[in-house]
């Protein structure tokens, strides 16, 4: 098979593993010492992180429903390979790492060159915020959209064009491409968006992509990619077969269950592949129990979709509660709903705190807006009983 990789050649070579301890103590310093720039104040708050909320949670939170993660997961197959590698997890499991990618690889039908794994796909946006950002410039994104790579840019001195998002929720690829000049070093696109839960149409996103990826990197952040019914319909991965200049980044965090884990890989051109792993760890920040998980659970496709139906009946069960409390919601491609709110975002979520249930708020469009992340039936059932008293 023409990706089947060779494990020596790949340890030796392969950006997959790029940063392990030699690679990051010489190449990664010299490559920030070259960059020459100061990390600046940030001019405005982008948006508050899920990580800054979750760590400002009192201890009685009975249903934690404000980071998007997964309550259904890891696998049993994850959680017994996890258990299984605690017996050699003294050794740096060198040999293991291309394993994952090699899935990845058959299953994607890309190169082993047009692949890097890191620990979950935040260093990989804070690589593409840096690197993009060391020359000035600006970066395009939607808002409100997902803020770790436009506000680590920003701290960096980028400029950050913010478009609008349609009247139906969705990124306005129209206007993002509008707003492309000449000082442009990347546009981010987050499908499905966060916070909206909204998928953009993929013939118009593959159109897009075509078009501004001849002028500037496009950089695809597939986070919630797996909740959709057909990824492969809608996966961005395509333009990178096609040679197209663009990033595709995936985590484990979401449907696998791994926020905690810590699992992730970005796709892209060889050459951007390489240049990235200049600013990471890359795989040998992944430990050998998550990254034996992280084997164990990719296409184990019986408990995905059973991860899914669970996330889906929880869903439902929250559309009906909305309803029946006279609130409308964003129809959701993902494991989170966002809906319009009848008072103060801050006061809702406060209030909703008080009753033990952990929910996030965001403001736009001159309107208050909750976003609820999918958890339990048990937990649904507590925001349920929360939202009634103060609704």
């Amino acid at each position: 098979m023409a990706n089947q990789l060779n494990r020596r050649t790949w340890i030796k070579s392969s950006a997959i593993i790029a940063g392990g301890a030699a690679f990051f103590s010489s190449t990664f310093t010299s490559a920030l010492a070259k960059t020459k720039f100061v990390k600046k104040a940030t001019k405005t708050i982008f948006f508050k992180s899920d990580q800054s909320v979750l760590a400002a949670l009192p201890p009685n939170i009975k249903a934690r429903l404000s980071a998007n993660e997964n309550p259904f997961g890891p696998s049993a197959k994850a959680k017994k390979a996890i258990i299984d590698a605690m017996e050699k997890s003294y050794q740096y499991p060198f040999f293991d790492y291309p394993t994952l990618g090699e899935k990845i690889i058959a299953f994607e039908g890309i190169n082993k060159d047009q692949i890097m794994l890191d620990a979950g796909s935040s260093p990989i946006l804070k690589a593409a915020a840096i690197h993009f950002t060391k020359g000035g410039g600006n970066i395009i994104t939607g808002d409100p959209s997902y803020g770790d790579l436009p506000s680590t840019a920003e701290e960096f001195g980028a400029k950050i064009i913010a478009v609008p998002l349609t009247s139906d929720f969705k990124l306005d690829l129209n206007a993002m491409e509008r707003s492309v000049n000449a000082d442009t070093k990347l546009v981010y696109i987050c499908n499905p968006n966060n916070p909206t839960a909204t998928v953009v149409d993929t013939i118009k996103l593959k159109a897009f992509v075509e078009r501004v990826s001849a002028k500037v990197p496009v950089f695809i952040d597939e986070a919630y990619i797996d909740y959709l019914e057909d990824p492969l319909s809608v996966t961005l991965v395509s333009a990178i077969k096609k040679g197209q200049n663009v990033i595709v980044a995936r985590t484990f965090s979401k449907l696998h269950g791994f926020a905690g884990l810590r699992v992730g890989y970005a796709m892209a051109q060889p050459k951007m592949i390489e240049t990235l792993s200049q600013y990471t760890n890359g795989a040998m920040s992944i430990s050998a129990t998550s990254l034996m998980g992280a084997i164990a659970s990719y296409n184990d496709k019986e408990f995905l979709e059973d991860a899914k139906k669970k996330t889906f009946a929880s869903r439902d069960f929250l559309y009906k509660t909305l309803k029946e409390e006279g609130y409308t919601y964003i129809p959701s491609a993902a494991n989170f709903v966002m809906f319009p709110l009848k008072m103060d975002g801050k006061k809702f979520v406060d209030e909703m705190m008080k009753r033990g249930v952990s929910i996030r708020n965001w403001e736009f469009n001159n309107k208050h807006y909750c976003r609820i992340s999918i958890g339990t039936m048990e937990e649904m059932q507590m925001f349920a009983n929360a939202f009634k008293e103060i609704s």
